[in-house]
């Protein structure tokens, strides 16, 4: 073994390993010292070189990577590269404080008025670039952004009006899509890019139109439904009241059987409440015409009634009235005629009916009574 390689005997394999990692070339992870806690010499002149230059020169080196990695989609990465460059045409200038720096400075003219178009036109190119991995990444608010700081530069910039008239699509935001793209087409009125994006507009523009066209006629059509209910209510003296703590009754709820004719047939939700036993039964759709007895005689037996004494015969229904107290409800009525009644209210599109065996009721109703007294 070479004299200078003699000292690697002294060391383990993990050591080695750390020293390779220190050592750019062999870094598979960024490591920042010289193993003894001070800098990285070699990783630090490395750094040095992407700084060297003037901004254009810096910013130019930061363009170039975000370019390789833009013709590989890399748009993360990319869009990062752009932003780097932009920051550097926006660091200050050096200061040169030395005679011998300025000598040198003077030695070697810079002609300022080509490094500021430099600089200018490396602007240009970056916040479009940008734009671009914004465009490709759906950001479009910062695309348009983009695309405004690029137009700032240069008004005449086809890329710039093409991308933010993309993302103004790609928001719906039709009218400034038009806009961008008429602006871009005054420019260059033969440019095919922008040709296709403006048909793809117009038939946007028109989808929209139509998908709007029909929200309207929907929501015509539901407040024309809407007002044909609350005129059936009325014609049948049926009082409603909504509250903040209605319960989920999925798509159930009062229908026309006509939804634009008020003296079709009416369905109510009901509910059928067995307080005693603490049961209940839900019923989607209760015609107006049928009666309680109709929709108890299929619902009895219920499985739980291990003493039978829920059957129709057996058992008396009562509602709530609108003032909290009760009427008993007739068994054999068409549902019209009890709720036409005005004594009852219909609660959040909801019937309630109380179903109570006969020989419990006196028991049932003082309770009732204690409960209302009390609240």
């Amino acid at each position: 073994m070479p004299p200078a390689m003699a000292s690697v005997k002294e060391r383990t394999a993990d050591e080695l390993l750390q020293e390779l990692n220190r050592t750019p070339l062999f870094m598979t992870t960024l490591d920042e010292t010289d193993g003894e806690g001070g800098e990285n010499v070699e990783l630090e002149a490395l750094k040095a070189l992407v700084f060297e230059g003037t901004r254009a020169e810096v910013a130019a080196n930061f363009r170039e990577q975000a370019n390789e990695l833009a013709k590989i989609k890399n748009w993360v990465d990319a869009k990062e590269f752009y932003t780097k460059a932009l920051a550097a045409l926006k660091t200050p200038l050096q200061q040169v404080d030395s005679e011998a720096g300025a000598a040198d400075m003077s030695a070697v003219e810079v002609d300022e008025e080509a490094e500021r178009k430099k600089e200018r036109e490396l602007e240009e190119a970056c916040y479009v670039n940008r734009a671009l991995c914004n465009l490709k990444r759906q950001n479009y608010r910062s695309c348009n952004l983009d695309c405004a700081a690029t137009l700032h530069l240069n008004p005449l910039n086809i890329k710039a009006w093409y991308r933010s008239a993309s993302a103004c699509l790609a928001l719906n935001k039709i009218a400034e899509a038009q806009d961008a793209c008429e602006r871009g087409l005054a420019i260059d009125e033969k440019n095919i890019a922008l040709k296709t994006l403006s048909t793809k507009i117009i038939k946007r523009k028109d989808h929209l139109n139509v998908l709007e066209r029909k929200r309207r006629e929907r929501d015509e059509c539901l407040r024309a439904e809407e007002l044909t209910l609350k005129k059936a209510l009325k014609n049948r003296n049926i009082a409603t009241r909504s509250t903040t703590k209605a319960p989920e009754m999925e798509d159930a709820a009062i229908k026309l059987a006509d939804p634009v004719d008020s003296s079709s047939t009416l369905t109510l939700p009901a509910i059928f409440l067995y307080p005693v036993h603490l049961q209940s039964d839900f019923v989607k759709s209760f015609q107006e015409t049928e009666s309680l007895a109709d929709h108890l005689s299929y619902i009895f037996p219920l499985p739980w009634d291990q003493d039978q004494e829920y059957t129709t015969a057996n058992v008396e229904c009562y509602m709530e009235t609108s003032s909290g107290g009760l009427i008993k409800a007739g068994k054999k009525l068409p549902l019209a005629r009890v709720l036409g009644s005005g004594k009852v209210e219909v609660v959040d599109q909801l019937v309630k009916i109380q179903v109570i065996p006969k020989q419990k009721v006196p028991g049932w109703l003082d309770e009732f009574k204690k409960k209302r007294v009390s609240t």
